[in-house]
């Protein structure tokens, strides 16, 4: 296999530049990305006007591609990280099993905004050599936001049994990490109920409240709540972690220790996957791989083109969902029966809320993919098509018969992508997303943010995972189409996981100082109806928030802070969202139930009534 630069024939460029610090997170992932997916530069890449940005991006003999990305899809009202993890329900989501509304930590949606934007100028430029006629596209960072919590919005706004999941509505300490007796905060991981009742059974604790635990250990991935028995707790708070780690070991219970950036970044593999970015491509044909004319059938830039997905939970299916939204025909493998996620509740037309806002625009296919007559289905299917997809466990393509090299005797031009947890890195440890939270500093990074023990029972990584690997077939498609060659793309949640934290890993790596948060005030406040999310990023905003309360404007911002509530209890958010929009203050309704979300003007743009409440495609092409 060879590895190659991917991109070495695009170029990112821009307009001159004035410096904000509303995009600054924003612009810092752009141009990390396009640097690890080899394009070339040319500076500034990416200018600013008002309340967007844009950046243009250079193909040989093609028509320049732009890509405007604003703060919200249809408003130009200032905006900031914080106030839009707020609008968007990501500090309810996270706030479920933390305590209460409040930020993750990391800039998340600028992270993820980030990763859809450049996805969507590649998959621009691919369609435009496809013979779509697509020079513009758009996005906003609330499209972002709204996409993370796309399963967890169907599941509050189904019109069977919704669910209202509350920020605090489950204990802060009752929950995932554990704390061993001499204070090492872990994480365990196992996907069956066997060694879960093996674990516990050894541990001392009754099987009463260890059925009730596994329960509770199950929500974690559709809810974002873990509530567990105390006893579970208690009874490993009262052993050292040598002692709990050698159950595991003989239980089949999976433990991490929640790690800190520093001890990830001591790792031997932190420097290479921060200096090659959240994929690996690699050429595994030494000649050329023709693939035929592949001409676009639809005004979507992937229209015609063939997706196979073999995916289960959400990174997989993520991923396969937003090809299909750039218009790929996306096949979803399933085995006989169907999956087994389409029955869980609230359901909505019968099926799963949560699972159709991840595959409703699929063609399904049951196969059986360990028996012979499914692998040559499967080989059928994959002689016509152009990606195929899979977050199988590691080793389990290759014992199939159904690894990239397999498929490739069949189809020397197909993109061959694997959505895993750890990548390339030798791990023993389940590539789950709670446990490459732990293993990754991400988990702690939050916990100090959010003060409580670990991560967030929100799938962080998941989410940001399937948007990663959807861009790496999206960029593997478009090298095709520049160099016809197979390529097999690799994604991970390691790789997510150090994307969320590439200047802090930056930082221990080269050894210098991260920069502080320059925000003067940032919080969440209750009014007289509703809550507001409010960031005044400097003295100016400040001092104009404090006049519009009707405080001195010279205030401190302690002081300011203090006397907010009582101030904001005058009006509701939405009225004080219209006082402080016209004076360019960062501020954003604060719905603590998602179902809330469909209330927002800013946000009614990307939303579908429906059965559940749908998020829209986070692109727009002209």
């Amino acid at each position: 296999m060879k590895q190659r630069p991917l991109l070495p024939h695009c170029t990112i460029t821009g307009l001159p530049a004035t410096a904000s610090p509303l995009f600054g997170p924003l612009t810092s992932s752009l141009d990390y990305q396009s640097v690890v997916l080899g394009m070339a530069q040319i500076a500034p890449r990416v200018w600013e006007c008002g309340h967007s940005l844009s950046f243009g991006l250079l193909l040989p003999d093609a028509s320049p591609i732009t890509c405007e990305i604003s703060g919200w899809p249809d408003s130009a009202a200032a905006t900031t990280e914080f106030t839009l993890q707020a609008a968007c329900g990501l500090m309810s989501v996270h706030g479920r099993a933390s305590g209460r509304m409040q930020p993750l930590g990391v800039n998340y949606v600028s992270t993820l905004a980030a990763t859809l934007a450049l996805q969507g100028a590649l998959a621009c430029a691919l369609g435009m050599r496809r013979g779509v006629p697509c020079e513009r596209v758009s996005t906003s960072l609330a499209s972002a936001g709204m996409l993370a919590v796309g399963q967890y919005l169907a599941g509050a706004t189904a019109l069977e049994s919704p669910e209202k999941i509350l920020p605090g509505s489950s204990s802060t300490t009752e929950r995932p990490p554990f704390v061993s007796a001499d204070g090492v905060v872990f994480e365990l991981e196992t996907l069956d109920a066997p060694p879960w009742r093996s674990f516990w059974s050894e541990i001392g604790v009754d099987m009463e409240s260890a059925g009730k635990g596994w329960n509770g250990f199950l929500l974690r991935y559709a809810k974002a709540v873990a509530p567990l028995p105390a006893t579970l707790i208690d009874a490993l708070a009262r052993l050292p972690y040598a002692r709990i780690a050698e159950v595991c070991a003989h239980t089949g219970v999976a433990i991490c220790p929640v790690r800190s950036l520093q001890e990830r970044a001591a790792d031997i593999d932190a420097h290479p996957l921060w200096r090659r970015g959240p994929w690996a491509f690699t050429s595994e044909t030494g000649e050329s791989a023709p693939y035929g004319s592949n001409r676009a059938t639809g005004p979507l830039p992937l229209s015609g083109m063939t997706v196979i997905e073999s995916c289960r939970r959400i990174q997989g299916p993520l991923a396969g969902h937003l090809l299909a939204m750039l218009g790929a025909t996306v096949i979803r493998i399933e085995p006989p029966g169907g999956d087994p996620l389409r029955g869980v509740p609230p359901i909505a037309e019968g099926v799963s809320a949560r699972f159709d806002a991840l595959n409703r625009s699929k063609i399904v296919r049951e196969i059986d993919i360990k028996a012979a007559h499914g692998r040559a289905e499967i080989h059928a299917l994959a002689r016509e098509a152009d990606v195929f997809l899979h977050n199988w466990a590691p080793g389990k393509a290759a014992a199939l018969q159904l690894d990239s090299a397999d498929l490739r005797r069949i189809n020397p031009a197909l993109v061959y992508a694997y959505a895993g947890g750890w990548g390339d890195g030798e791990q023993a440890l389940p590539g789950t997303d709670f446990v490459v939270q732990a293993y990754s500093g991400i988990a702690h990074k939050i916990a100090r943010a959010s003060h409580t023990d670990g991560g967030s029972l929100f799938t962080v990584l998941d989410v940001l995972g399937g948007a990663v690997a959807a861009q790496g077939v999206t960029a593997a498609l478009l090298s095709r189409s520049l160099l016809p060659a197979g390529l097999r793309m690799e994604s991970s949640l390691l790789g997510a996981a150090s994307l969320l934290c590439t200047e802090d890993l930056d930082a221990l790596l080269h050894s210098r100082e991260t920069l502080p948060s320059d925000s003067v005030l940032q919080a969440v406040y209750p009014t007289r109806q509703g809550w507001l999310a409010l960031d005044c990023p400097d003295a100016r905003t400040m001092a104009a928030l404090a006049g519009a309360a009707g405080l001195s404007r010279d205030v401190s911002a302690t002081e300011l802070h203090a006397r907010l509530p009582e101030a904001l209890s005058s009006k509701t958010a939405s009225e004080w969202l219209a006082v402080l929009e016209p004076l360019g203050i960062p501020a954003s309704l604060a719905p603590d139930d998602l179902s809330e979300l469909r209330d927002n003007p800013r946000l009614a743009a990307g939303l579908v009534p429906g059965s559940y409440t749908r998020v829209n495609s986070p692109w727009s092409f002209q």
